[in-house]
This record gives C-alpha cells, structure tokens and sequence, in this order.
C-alpha cells in the first residue's frame, strides 16, 4: 500500500489591476456577460468568458429554467458556444465571475463538476493546457490547466 499526494498550486490576486492585460480583458468580459443570466429563481448570475487561439473571446451566463435541472451553467454555455462556432480553434482560457443579488461576490465561484469535466475534454481536444480564471471582488485565483481543479479527470474511455 501506498499513500499518494495531490498537489496543486495557483495564483492568488487581490484585484483586476494586478492581472495582464489579456487576463483583464478575460475576466472583464466575464463580468460583462453576468448581464446575460437568467436567473428568476437564484438570483445568482454567472458569467463566463473563453478565450479561443484565434484571438476571439465567445461569452455565456447561466440560463436557469422552472423544470430544473434543464438549466445550463454559464461555463458550459460560453464553451459549447464556442466549439459549436469555433471547431477548429483551441479554448487557450476561460474566465469565469458570479454575482448573487447583483453584487459580484467576494470570493470566486467555482465550476461544478461537469463544468470541469467539460473543460477536461476541450482542454484534451486541444492537447495543451487550458487555464483558469475565477475572478471574485476581493480575490482572483488563476489556475494553469485544468488538471489543477479536477486533478483526476475522467478519460477512460479514451
């Protein structure tokens, strides 16, 4: 028997001025795209932005729907939205905020599990890392692939 070890590491920011520029126009855009959640029942809105290797930036928010859970999240919206448009351009990173009652919060939002999954399989499509942005008002975390939030992916099948 063996006792195994995960560890991951990431970056911390305490505000958008100490971010590159390319990461500050991600998570701005991020930020901006919360104004496209439909969120009736949570009045939680997230927004998520993806940057593909051409350059282009494709957004989504969460779409919330009375039959739960026929609702999307707003991570999966921006990247099935972008392989659907973009099939052939790698997702380089994707930024993602969330505001609850119209007040960014504080600490970043993380992805669910099957948003995770999914970055997993666009970041294996691609063959290089995708990296991570969750943007909160008094912190910002930056991850440098997707391994780092969802350290053991599933890819049996492959």
């Amino acid at each position: 028997m063996k006792t195994r070890e995960i560890n991951i590491s990431y970056t911390e920011y305490e505000n958008m001025d100490q971010l590159s520029s390319a990461d500050r126009e991600l998570a701005e855009a991020a930020i901006k795209a919360m104004s496209g959640a439909y969120t009736p029942y949570s009045h939680f809105n997230v927004g998520a932005a993806v940057r593909l290797s051409t350059g282009e930036i494709v957004t989504g928010a969460n779409q919330e729907n009375i039959a739960f859970p026929s609702g999307l999240c707003a991570e999966r919206t921006a990247m099935f939205h972008a392989g659907a448009a973009r099939p052939d351009a790698a997702m380089e990173e994707i930024a993602i905020a969330a505001s609850q009652n119209g007040r960014i919060c504080a600490s970043p939002a993380t992805p669910c599990g099957a948003c995770r999954q999914v970055m997993a399989e666009y970041q294996g499509k691609s063959g290089r890392p995708m990296s991570i942005l969750l943007v909160g008002g008094e912190k910002i975390w930056k991850f440098s692939r997707v391994d780092d939030i969802l350290p053991l992916i599933f890819d049996s099948l492959k």
